[in-house]
């Protein structure tokens, strides 16, 4: 095995698991460097979006990535829950269904919104992630990029990803709507101030609101986003009274706890005076408690309850998939990593030589033919050693392409 996978989404992992599994960049980042430590010679990529959290493992040699169950105890250890508790959500690939999952994420076919743009962007800071914290290589480094490319040839060759949609444009289009016939005479209230509320921000500028407030814990963001995308800033120690006031609230905060507990409500609460107020809770974990759902007046949805309006929306862009899968099956058979197909050569060769050679000499016992079949092997890790090594060093300063078609030609492996 040379690539390793384990990891869930929205559809494998119940909410209140999911949010206890996420990983802040901070969080991710030291997680990194605890694998970096527990499996040297490793490479490793960890994907933590609102929708899903996924480990990506790479090795070959003697270094081959962990087994699913050392990388699901991993993932369980760094997020303080019980492995058992995981280990039946979470899925396991390996070597070239990796390929194949990766690119189908990059490309938003694996997504809740079918093509959604915003997880490219998260796939490349994944990525980016990991070269800073020093975990990726030449399997990592080819595939991520192979998968980079491939998103890109799906964005522009179909109508997957033609009209803009989103989490956040599905939330306010499908649920808030339902409530609210405009949105030009409502109060918004936007918590948070990353890129899912920029996102959230300019499709109800879009959809007709002009009366927003954008809070935030770190007031500076708050005030660049507000002022780029025309609405005001207002204070985090004044969100009970700006609660009171909004009619809409969007929350998108990577906050690790509640930002709005039962108690924050109730005192917005008293000042309302039974006026209706749809919250979108976009954040994992979530920002709301659960319990304010049940308060009269309120719509509060979380990012599952997205849930049936993605599929109407998925069935209204099946007829782009099949296209889209062509793009990513194609860049998969021909970007399948080079390494895999190069160790998987020598070794179909020696396990032939070995056999003929056995044949040969019946006469070898069990301790004797183990002795020659070690030898063959180490003779065959050093001989692959030194091209192993030079694609690994030229990845560190890009995609290694030329190096990658050159492996290929001279050793003849086939796509």
């Amino acid at each position: 095995m040379t690539l390793a996978f384990v990891g869930g989404t929205h559809r494998t992992v119940p909410l209140q698991v999911r949010e206890r599994l996420a990983f802040s960049a901070e969080q991710a980042a030291e997680a990194l460097r605890r694998f970096r430590d527990r499996f040297p010679g490793r490479e490793a990529v960890l994907l933590s979006t609102c929708n899903r959290v996924e480990l990506y493992a790479a090795g070959e040699e003697a270094a081959t990535p962990p087994p699913a169950e050392q990388l699901v105890s991993f993932l369980a250890e760094c997020r303080g829950i019980d492995a058992a508790e995981l280990a039946p959500l979470l899925a396991r690939e390996s070597d070239e269904a990796v390929v194949r999952h990766l690119f189908s994420v990059a490309s938003g076919l694996d997504s809740m919104v079918l093509g959604e743009p915003q997880i490219v962007a998260q796939v490349k800071q994944a990525w980016a992630l990991a070269q800073r914290t020093e975990t990726t290589g030449p399997l990592t480094g080819g595939m991520f990029q192979a998968a980079l490319r491939t998103a890109k040839r799906v964005a522009s060759e179909t109508a997957i990803g033609r009209e803009r949609l989103s989490i956040p444009s599905v939330a306010v289009s499908d649920f808030a709507r339902g409530v609210f016939e405009t949105f030009a005479d409502k109060r918004v209230l936007v918590i948070g101030a990353g890129k899912m509320a920029h996102e959230t921000l300019r499709y109800l500028r879009e959809a007709g609101a002009t009366d927003i407030v954008v809070v935030n814990r770190t007031a500076d963001r708050a005030d660049r986003l507000a002022a780029r995308l025309g609405g005001r800033p207002g204070r985090f120690a004044d969100l009970a009274a700006e609660l009171t006031a909004a009619d809409l609230v969007v929350s998108t905060t990577g906050a690790g706890e509640p930002v709005v507990t039962a108690g924050l409500f109730a005192r917005a609460e008293a000042g309302r005076a039974g006026r209706p107020l749809v919250v979108l809770d976009l954040a994992v974990p979530r920002d709301f408690e659960a319990t304010i759902a049940g308060r009269p007046g309120v719509w509060l949805y979380t990012i599952d309850d997205l849930g049936a309006a993605c599929d109407a929306n998925r069935k209204r862009r099946q007829r782009e998939l099949p296209a889209a899968v062509g793009i990513v099956d194609l860049h998969h058979r021909s970007t399948a990593p080079v390494i895999a197909r190069l160790r998987a050569g020598w070794t179909e060769t020696g396990d032939a030589e070995l056999e003929r050679l056995f044949r040969r000499l019946p006469g070898l016992d069990a301790a004797a033919q183990a002795e020659i079949r070690q030898a063959f092997e180490r003779y065959a890790a050093k001989m692959l050693h030194s091209p192993l090594t030079s694609l690994r060093n030229e990845s560190h300063s890009g995609p290694p392409h030329g190096l990658l078609d050159a492996l290929k030609r001279l050793f003849d492996l086939k796509d």
